[in-house]
């Protein structure tokens, strides 16, 4: 139901109410989206969030490594993973690196029966776990987009298992193609355009990957109906920058002054581990606020399909408009 409010917001001028494109907003409207994040990001306690969505992942991640082990070994031999993700120790702090690599070596030398077995039983019950780690995402992003869970148990279990499995699949024959290639290059004699083409493809295609992946999440992570990709892009595309510089950041802080060894001990590497994810989430979360509030910032119909009027857009970032500053 569209509120005297809304109406009255829809009219104003100079804020972008009308726009179609989030390159169309005014820098009046980016000046309302930029503040109602900032208040939403305290509303919405997107820390207290964050912690509880790294609480449930980290629960998730190492069930979430065996049954990545067992599908990677439909591809590859098991014992190549760690040669395989090297290159992910730039993406993050050492101490991460470090835990998660150890942990899928262990997992990667288990003998063949345990891994046969794992296939067969230990995988569902492992991305059963990792399963619950996807839903706290999505439940961080229904608090984001301020929407309630619809979906019924079987539709979201589905989702979210989709999501589980394909982000297993594609993890795994991506670190493949990365050790195959460079390999496949050497075999034909043409180590230098390959180590040229690694250096200079590598990351851009690193990046377009985890903005796309983020956007996926975005998409089909609340319960609404689905925004069109143009207000998705941005937030995805900006979190994704934020998190390399931020996890580019808190690598130098943890080697140049915190010790979590010397406070911690041998939980050091894991305190470590779960600030990085803390961390992320907090980024995740955000750009999912960037793109609620660029939808809250126009009257036209940022969802798929048919245009509709306001109040029948199946969701609220598209059904209702945000204040202005003026209002603030």
């Amino acid at each position: 139901m569209v509120t005297d409010m809304d109406r009255q917001r829809l009219t104003e001028k100079g804020r972008g109410r009308r726009a179609y494109w989030p390159q169309r907003i005014p820098r009046l409207g980016w000046w309302d989206i930029a503040r109602r994040v900032f208040t939403k990001i305290s509303e919405d306690r997107v820390m207290l969030i964050a912690a509880g969505s790294t609480f449930y992942l980290l629960l998730a991640i190492f069930p979430a490594l065996a049954a990545f082990v067992s599908l990677y070994g439909l591809v590859a031999d098991p014992s190549t993973i760690a040669d395989h993700i090297a290159f992910l120790s730039r993406l993050m702090p050492e101490a991460a690196f470090d835990l998660i690599n150890s942990q899928l070596k262990a997992f990667a030398t288990a003998n063949s029966n345990a891994l046969s077995f794992g296939f067969v039983f230990g995988l569902l019950a492992a991305l059963w776990s990792a399963n619950n780690g996807i839903k706290t995402l999505f439940d961080a992003m229904n608090i984001a987009y301020e929407e309630r869970e619809h979906r019924s148990f079987i539709r979201l279990n589905l989702v979210s298992f989709v999501f589980t499995f394909g982000a297993m699949i594609i993890a795994a024959l991506l670190i493949v193609v990365v050790g195959v290639i460079p390999a496949l290059l050497a075999f034909l004699r043409l180590t230098t355009v390959a180590d040229l083409l690694i250096r200079i493809v590598r990351w851009p295609l690193m990046l377009i990957f985890i903005a796309f992946g983020i956007s996926i999440i975005y998409r089909f992570g609340p319960s609404r109906r689905r925004a069109k990709w143009r207000w998705q892009v941005p937030g995805a595309v900006l979190a994704t920058v934020v998190w390399i510089i931020a996890s580019i950041a808190f690598s130098w802080y943890l080697q140049s002054f915190a010790n979590y060894n010397a406070t911690y001990g041998s939980l050091g590497a894991a305190i470590g581990f779960l600030m990085w994810t803390w961390i992320s989430l907090v980024i995740l979360i955000v750009g999912a606020e960037i793109n609620a509030e660029m939808e809250h910032q126009t009257g036209m119909d940022s969802t798929i399909g048919e245009d509709k009027p306001m109040g029948e857009r199946g969701a609220r970032a598209a059904d209702t408009l945000g204040a202005s500053a003026n209002e603030q």
